[in-house]
């Protein structure tokens, strides 16, 4: 007979338990299914091109965010990294991904951009290693991955190493477009993610309420040969901490 629940961090993992162990993309079991996911460079995954995302590139060029310290959550190759670490931020990056985060050191030694990569659950190296305060943290396509109990260890994690004043930008799924809009409830009992969560706008802004926001639309599209990533299933939005 197990009486093992005491502390949020015990509640937590019972709750990531209950989700099918392939549906696991958050905890460190999940690095094995993104190991498989970036082991072969030559698929066409349109987030596998050295290239950042227009929004993050759109928000720099109309001075939203400055440089400074940066964190780069679930970084996979490098892309958005490389590009903020390229403008001049100092920049930590986070895969779970050992394959992933391979991959971006070797982009970044041939770019000659000094990056700190880690690799792990970023939820757990916050208390260690991401223990910023950052002026930006980044999220490109990692929150849509989370169940919904995680959206608590990552407000938590906001409020340890975001710095006043610092914004998070993210891209995650536009509901209506991408992703599973099964509710929260019928996610568990499912026991999956269906690829990953839909959002649409009044729940971002709800989620980080917390957060003033500084624009909130979707991603724009953009061809193959232009200089940025962008598609128009997901959501951009930036949001800043208050002083």
């Amino acid at each position: 007979m197990d009486r093992n629940i005491r502390t949020v961090d015990d509640v937590l993992g019972l709750l990531d338990g209950l989700f099918a162990p392939e549906a696991d993309r958050w905890t460190a079991g999940g690095a094995t299914w993104w190991d498989g996911f970036y082991n072969d460079r030559t698929k066409l995954v349109p987030f596998f091109v050295a290239k950042p995302d227009e929004n993050l590139a759109s928000y720099i060029d109309r001075g939203l965010i400055t440089p400074g310290r940066a964190l780069d959550l679930g970084c996979g190759p490098g892309r958005n990294a490389l590009h903020l670490a390229a403008l001049g931020f100092q920049v930590d990056a986070v895969d779970l991904s050992p394959t992933a985060i391979t991959w971006a050191e070797e982009r970044a030694r041939e770019a000659g951009a000094d990056i700190r990569f880690h690799c792990g659950d970023a939820f757990a190296l916050a208390e260690t290693e991401l223990t910023g305060p950052y002026d930006l943290i980044y999220d490109s396509g990692c929150f849509h991955h989370l169940p919904p109990h995680r959206r608590i260890s990552y407000r938590a994690l906001l409020d340890r190493v975001l710095a006043p004043g610092g914004h998070l930008g993210l891209t995650c799924f536009a509901a209506g477009a991408m992703g599973s809009e099964l509710s929260d409830a019928a996610l568990y009992r499912e026991s999956g993610l269906g690829g990953g969560l839909a959002y649409t706008p009044e729940a971002l802004r709800w989620i980080f309420s917390d957060l003033e926001e500084a624009e909130l639309r979707r991603m724009r599209d953009e061809l193959p040969e232009s200089s940025y990533y962008g598609v128009p299933f997901l959501w951009a939005a930036l949001f800043r901490r208050g002083v």
